[in-house]
């Protein structure tokens, strides 16, 4: 089997509560309101006639540098071209982790397509059902808000919440606002009502997204230890290794990190080696599905957690392969009262993540990573 060509379809799509950018990073977030969006598709395509895809790609760097790369290559050879990707990406040839990432997840797909099965089995297979926990959408307002959307959470059958609270956001304005300085006692204030509000057996986790000095980091990190979280997740810059290793060795609630940083499973290693985090993060994003089962499979050597990072059918795909002892949940979100998670874009048939009324998230058993894609709908709105 060889490649013959890899390309990016783009479509129209509407996009439901669409983040609003700004100069300081999360910022603010729009309305409810469906915009008009672009939605784009890899694929990767052979002299079988079998084919890969994935959600994401830029049209420039698949159809240039990777495309010249792939072509005439074996798919199912991964490993060797997830090492010739990942050496343009450390060394900046026009590719980024998340492409590579991208590229990684199509050629698993395409490899699930060739061999019937879906990913997770392809990768081992340990459970058809992850308990997923419910993460917020950030500067949703004051502790009200957050206590509502969590009780609602729990009724819809969640046994663990995320807070994401004021996110380069000045709950005093309110309005965006630098990453630096944060706001640990409002964000702190949250956490405390949803705790009171939803009792002692609901897991609870804070991710501040690197707005916190390492002071802060350790007054917030005893707080809510007092509080009974079971995660505080990248409180700081995540460049800052050295603080993350005293915030790790000072506190006892575990520190999950690091969520962001540049290098993909070899930077996490040496986070493990450092004693920088608890529990160690990881995402499509740093190294696709080949990256990520490095990190898990390192973290399950070690006796530590690996927590994935955001949604999507290859982080199901990956939890589904692996012990709940290694990675014990699903994230799902960002959720908010006035955004209906459940209703897939227009360009796909159903969500990736469904969930049931128990709170667990269901893996696709269709071949592949099994997101089921509106091809009719897509080539209607092909740009």
């Amino acid at each position: 089997m060889k490649i013959t060509d890899v390309e990016v379809i783009h479509c129209r799509t509407m996009n439901q509560g669409r983040r609003a950018g700004t100069r300081w990073g999360y910022g603010v977030w729009l309305d409810a309101e469906e915009t008009e969006g672009t939605a784009a598709i890899t694929r990767i395509s052979t002299d079988e006639g079998i084919t890969g895809h994935m959600l994401g790609g830029n049209k420039a760097t698949m159809e240039g540098p990777i495309k010249q790369l792939l072509v005439g290559e074996n798919p199912l050879n991964r490993e060797k071209l997830w090492h010739w990707m990942d050496q343009m990406s450390t060394f900046g040839h026009s590719l980024t982790e998340h492409e590579l990432g991208v590229v990684d997840c199509a050629l698993w797909d395409l490899v699930g397509q060739k061999a019937g099965l879906p990913v997770y089995q392809l990768l081992g297979g340990t459970r058809e059902k992850i308990e997923a926990y419910a993460s917020t959408y950030p500067n949703l307002g004051g502790p009200e808000v957050y206590v509502e959307l969590a009780q609602d959470c729990v009724k819809r059958g969640y046994k663990a919440f995320k807070v994401h609270a004021n996110i380069c956001w000045d709950p005093h304005i309110p309005g965006p606002a630098p990453q630096l300085p944060g706001f640990p006692k409002e964000d702190v204030e949250i956490c405390r009502a949803v705790r009171e509000a939803v009792g002692d057996d609901i897991v609870l986790m804070l991710d501040p997204f690197g707005v916190y000095t390492l002071e802060e980091s350790l007054w917030v990190a005893r707080e809510l230890e007092k509080l009974n979280y079971y995660w505080l997740e990248h409180p700081m810059v995540e460049t800052r290794v050295e603080a993350y290793r005293r915030l790790t060795q000072e506190t006892r609630i575990a520190i999950c990190s690091p969520e962001h940083i540049k290098g993909g499973p070899f930077a996490r290693a040496e986070w493990l080696l450092q004693g920088a985090c608890n529990m160690l993060r990881v995402d499509m994003s740093y190294g696709g599905i080949t990256g990520c089962w490095k990190v898990i499979n390192l973290c399950q050597l070690y006796g530590v957690q690996c927590e994935l990072h955001g949604v999507g059918a290859p982080h199901v795909h990956l939890a589904a392969a692996t012990p709940e002892a290694t990675c014990r949940y699903y994230e799902r979100g960002l959720l908010r009262a006035e955004l209906d998670y459940e209703v897939p874009p227009p360009h796909l048939h159903r969500i990736t993540d469904p969930i049931d009324d128990e709170g667990y998230v269901h893996v696709s058993q269709n071949p592949g990573l099994g997101i089921e894609y509106n091809w009719d709908y897509i080539d209607d709105n092909r740009i």
